[in-house]
């Protein structure tokens, strides 16, 4: 199983002690990662998926839109241990953008914009760098979708992997950078409705943030 670093049920700090754009402090619980603990479990990451593809090229598949933030640092760290380490993977990057959220809620019905032509994938190693793993039937969908273009192999990684234990299928990633709680979570891209993706840290939303924000 994927190392990871685990955020415990109640293991958050207060939003008090962090900068928070005026314009979400009243619609926000508490920051459950700060950016900065984030950047230095990116850069681990990195460091470990430089390791492991060593051998040949990498296709990184960016999920949008939530992933682009840590997509894109993690892309900076791969790149700059290519140019550090004395070791290089070459690296290149497509984009797919799956959709599954209604709300704060993550449904079945599983969207996958982008996926009719994946042909860059064929005979390449492939990254999948995903935001965050809910019940895990989305990636698994991702999977099946990406497997229909012969890639010679496929490995994933995401941020953020939610204890859903009730409603999870099991699915979990090759490297995991947190798990997390059962709540939603917002900011580093991730959204409720659209908004927050300029939020820097990870916060729970509070029910006067999902009121606000709802559809």
């Amino acid at each position: 199983m994927a190392g990871y670093i685990k955020i415990e049920d109640n293991q958050t700090f207060s939003k008090e002690m962090f900068c928070i754009p005026h314009h979400y402090e009243d619609f926000l619980d508490s920051v459950m990662i700060p950016k900065g603990l984030i950047l230095n479990r990116v850069e681990r990451l990195a460091r470990d998926i430089c390791h492991d593809f060593s051998h040949g090229p990498l296709v990184a598949l960016c999920c949008l839109k939530g992933g682009y933030q840590f997509f894109s640092h993690l892309s900076e760290f791969i790149i700059n241990y290519n140019g550090t380490s004395g070791k290089s993977v070459p690296f290149s990057i497509d984009f797919i953008r799956l959709k599954s959220y209604e709300n704060a809620s993550s449904t079945n019905n599983v969207k996958i914009i982008g996926g009719d032509d994946l042909s860059s994938v064929t005979g390449k190693n492939v990254l999948i760098v995903e935001d965050i793993i809910d019940t895990g039937k989305t990636m698994e969908k991702m999977l099946e979708t990406v497997a229909k273009f012969k890639p010679a192999q496929v490995k994933v990684v995401s941020l953020l992997v939610k204890r859903t234990h009730l409603r999870s299928s099991n699915y979990r990633p090759d490297y995991i950078g947190f798990e997390i709680p059962n709540k939603f979570v917002v900011g580093y891209a991730l959204d409720y409705n659209e908004y927050f993706r300029d939020l820097n840290h990870i916060c729970v939303i509070n029910e006067k943030g999902i009121e606000k924000y709802g559809k």
